[in-house]
């Protein structure tokens, strides 16, 4: 673990401990599984957002993401009878080719990612508002599909599958940006994409790699958000996921200049906003802060990561006068 990963999970006890002791509720089995599943649920997407956050860039529709592949996916299985796994296997497919469709703007026709991901925001959200007319998209009274709400809302020794899901893509994440290529790829070119270019990456593939995963993991959290809810309201639902995405990333360590991060530091980022959202409920505080404490916590992240950096580069260029002297010294 980084040191920001130990001084994150050192702050996330110590915020758990506080809302323990401010109210004995949060540690009753009922409320932590339901904060667990729900750190599950936010923590695919937040994942995803990371992977371009670390290559300089941003995704801002995965909110209106979720609702459409939500939207399309509860449509395919309640209104059209499509087995679910043929369902799964199209929502996964759009997710990609949103994927490819973001990266290709951003890559070949040079447009910015703020702009790319903002226009699709709102395209998306309207396409899925227009798609059901402005209605709910959902399963009818008594629906029942055993396997997928056992595999996507089911619990294994009373862990909620959400969990175990957000663990694995955690892990296979870790791994792919901390012990492969690809990962090294990713931080270079967020670091410096035109010096990771003449170093021979090629950086329109790697930019465009990282938003197909991200669109391919915010599928994923899509048709677990579908289940959780088992009805899609295309106006609200996931309304500001990708600044709860944003807010985790960049309390996990991750730079929105690009070229650093943590996936680790991602997992506690979620754990502590979670717990934090566990505290306004239980408080009693109105829900409505929930926005006031996001933008809190990512205003916090950011100007922590402004202050680390300009000290990381203060020690530097001290280091480097301290060697200039000791050479001239010699």
């Amino acid at each position: 673990m980084q040191k920001k990963d130990i001084g994150l999970a050192t702050l996330v006890v110590t915020v758990g401990a506080i809302v323990a002791m401010v109210n004995p509720r949060f540690l009753s089995p009922i409320n932590l599984a339901n904060t667990a599943n729900l750190i599950g649920l936010f923590g695919l997407f937040s994942i995803a957002e990371a992977f371009v956050i670390v290559t300089a860039g941003i995704e801002l529709s995965i909110g209106s993401v979720i609702a459409l592949l939500g939207v399309i996916f509860v449509d395919l299985i309640a209104s059209f009878g499509v087995p679910w796994p043929m369902a799964l296997a199209v929502v996964m497919v759009l997710s990609i080719f949103i994927g490819l469709l973001h990266g290709w703007l951003i890559t070949r026709l040079k447009l910015q990612p703020f702009v790319v991901t903002l226009c699709g925001l709102l395209i998306y959200r309207g396409v899925a508002r227009f798609y059901t007319k402005d209605g709910t998209a959902g399963f009818s009274f008594g629906s029942d599909f055993p396997m997928l709400e056992f595999l996507v809302s089911g619990r294994t020794a009373g862990v909620p599958h959400s969990v175990i899901a957000f663990l694995l893509v955690a892990i296979i994440a870790w791994f792919l940006l901390h012990r492969t290529v690809f990962g090294r790829h990713l931080f270079a070119v967020g670091k410096n994409a035109e010096a990771a270019r003449y170093s021979g990456i090629n950086t329109d593939r790697v930019i465009i790699q990282a938003y197909v995963l991200c669109a391919f993991l915010t599928g994923i959290s899509a048709v677990f958000f579908a289940m959780y809810t088992r009805s899609v309201q295309p106006s609200s639902h996931g309304n500001f996921y990708e600044l709860y995405g944003i807010a985790a990333a960049v309390l996990g360590g991750f730079s929105l200049r690009g070229g650093e991060g943590s996936i680790v530091g991602v997992v506690l980022g979620v754990i502590l906003l979670q717990i934090l959202q566990n505290l306004v409920n239980l408080l009693g505080i109105p829900s409505s802060l929930n926005f006031a404490v996001m933008g809190s916590v990512i205003l916090a992240g950011v100007i922590a990561d402004t202050q680390f950096s300009r000290y990381r580069e203060t020690r530097r260029q001290q280091s480097a006068m301290a060697a200039l002297e000791d050479s001239a010294r010699r």
